[in-house]
């Protein structure tokens, strides 16, 4: 799978921005991919800075030790990266790993993106479990969540793949208010060698109202203790409003220590286990705001953006639907996330090749009785955000079998596996 020039990845391309980079060294070191990305995080030349930033950095530096690559271009604010891996997943002895990021700001669980798709596949004989600890930031601005991943991302990775990660917040880091370094724990248990990643039920299952029908909302709030009250009383007002009779649990209610550290998060669950998240963490002025008036204001964006999310009515909210292109296209068989409206109630399903054989050799499925063509993967390509799209064009770069259709809706995925 390993060729002898690295692909060159324009950093500049969709998204332009770490996503990029994360993904494309995640599939590198796990298929042995020399590439090259100029331009790196071009799009973020603004208020945000252009270049590799601490938590690649991070995560590179463990991926190229783990991988023996030979790497250039491994520093903070560096345009220019070339990462050229050797060792397999399989290679790796280590089960007991530890991440420090050089500062309290970067994100723990975009380290833990970058390097969970080479622990997944990094087996040994005994089938040893992969402890890993990292320290930095879980409720960063620009990044997922220690909520997100725990309620919403892990979770639907064992409910469709059956990835199993234990995990457990050892101490939270925050990059609003005073700094402070944050610690995750995992626990990874990896596909067994000579498997490979697999859906566990058909990817072509139809979308029922059932799976649209919410069952209740999972309430998260980390805050000062002043605006506990006011949050719980204004979510519950306003989420009644938009969810009527509804369930609403407040599964989190936390005091975060400082005025300028607030964070709420939303999960809609549905009644056959689909999840839906919103979130803010606060980057607002809160000056001559009450308690009060603060509650209220968080309160409403985040009833809204949920309200608003499901009403696409996807089956993966915008965030998760980007953050499951990298499992999909390592997994045997094809898989789909889509968030463009679907029919409901059994139309959803695969229709028999004609008989001659031309719809599949010129690269068409039927679905529903809808015709859905191969998708062209030369640039960030079908529904969804510019995260998704540009996901999907990253993976196609690196991933020369890998076949996207119907505007990204379905995957089929390599199947990779390691003997």
């Amino acid at each position: 799978m390993r060729s002898q020039r690295p692909i060159e990845i324009d950093g500049r391309t969709g998204e332009g921005g770490g996503q990029l980079v994360r993904i494309a060294a995640a599939l590198a070191a796990v298929t042995s991919q020399p590439i090259l990305i100029t331009r790196v995080r071009g799009n973020r030349a603004g208020h945000r800075g252009g270049g590799l930033k601490a938590q690649h950095v991070s995560s590179l530096r463990w991926l190229a030790k783990a991988t023996g690559a030979e790497v250039a271009g491994l520093s903070v604010g560096s345009h220019t990266l070339e990462f050229c891996p050797s060792a397999p997943p399989t290679a790796l002895k280590e089960r007991n790993i530890q991440i420090a990021s050089e500062s309290s700001a970067p994100s723990t669980l975009l380290i833990f993106q970058a390097v969970l798709p080479y622990l997944l596949f990094a087996s040994n004989d005994a089938g040893e479990p992969i402890e890993l600890e990292i320290h930095g930031g879980t409720n960063v601005s620009f990044s997922l969540s220690y909520e997100y991943l725990d309620q919403v991302l892990l979770p639907t990775l064992k409910d469709k793949f059956g990835i199993t990660v234990e995990r457990q917040l050892r101490k939270r880091g925050w990059s609003s208010g005073p700094q402070q370094r944050g610690c995750v724990w995992f626990e990874i248990h990896p596909i067994p060698r000579g498997q490979s990643l697999k859906l566990k039920e058909p990817w072509d299952k139809p979308t029922t109202a059932a799976d649209l029908q919410r069952k209740h909302i999972d309430v998260s709030i980390v805050a000062p203790h002043s605006m506990h009250e006011p949050l719980q009383t204004s979510l519950a007002q306003d989420l009644n409003v938009l969810f009527p009779d509804i369930d609403i649990q407040f599964v989190v209610v936390e005091d975060s220590g400082h005025d300028a550290r607030m964070y709420v998060f939303l999960v809609a669950h549905s009644r056959t286990g689909l999840r839906w998240g919103r979130d803010w963490l606060y980057n607002a002025s809160r000056r001559r705001k009450t308690a009060a008036e603060l509650g209220a204001e968080m309160s409403r964006k985040v009833a809204k953006d949920l309200y608003g999310e499901i009403a696409v009515r996807g089956v993966v909210d915008e965030y998760l639907q980007d953050q499951l292109v990298v499992f999909q296209v390592l997994a045997e068989g094809r898989s789909s996330f889509p968030r463009v409206e679907e029919p409901v109630d059994g139309d959803v399903g695969v229709v028999a090749d004609d008989g001659d054989g031309d719809d599949l050799a010129i690269g068409k499925l039927r679905i529903g009785g809808r015709r859905m063509k191969k998708d062209r993967a030369d640039e960030p390509f079908g529904e969804g955000s510019m995260h998704t799209t540009t996901a999907r064009w990253v993976a196609s770069e690196l991933l020369p079998g890998l076949k996207w259709y119907d505007k990204g809706s379905v995957c089929e995925g390599i199947g990779i596996s390691f003997e």
